[in-house]
């Protein structure tokens, strides 16, 4: 190995130093930030029956409009009036269980769908969640 730096070496260096000109950094991956075209629905105060029937209409019309994020908000079930009736459980009947059951149950839905996530805070927390929808081709 030559210790020796050539005046042409020197010379491009200076010029390289000296320039305003930005070098692009080949180890920072670009990472593309996916925007969302995003849909929301609130169920509070529906039936199970209205409530999966909303949602799978909601889904369907989303799906040939290319919405790609859906936010569903079904509430906590802390004023459901099913919690008052001793003959009924607690956890079935609540929109927050039973609406994403219905969801992971229909196929023709399920087809349609890449991911269903809990909420962000943001979006409700606990009493909501994501649903991605695939590219409409």
């Amino acid at each position: 190995m030559n210790d020796n730096i050539s005046d042409k070496d020197k010379k491009d260096w200076n010029n390289f130093i000296n320039s305003k000109e930005k070098v692009s950094d080949k180890d920072f991956k670009h990472q593309e930030k996916k925007i969302f075209k995003t849909r929301s629905i609130d169920l509070h105060g529906y039936t199970l029956d209205e409530a999966n029937r909303t949602i799978e209409n909601f889904i369907n019309k989303a799906y040939s409009e290319n919405v790609n994020k859906l936010v569903v908000v079904t509430g906590k079930g802390l004023h459901s009036e099913n919690e008052k009736d001793p003959y009924v459980s607690k956890d079935l009947s609540i929109l927050k269980y039973s609406v994403p059951e219905f969801i992971l149950n229909n196929k023709s839905l399920m087809n349609l769908i890449n991911e269903i996530r809990d909420a962000k805070i943001e979006d409700g927390g606990s009493g909501a969640f994501y649903i991605f929808l695939k590219k409409n081709k």
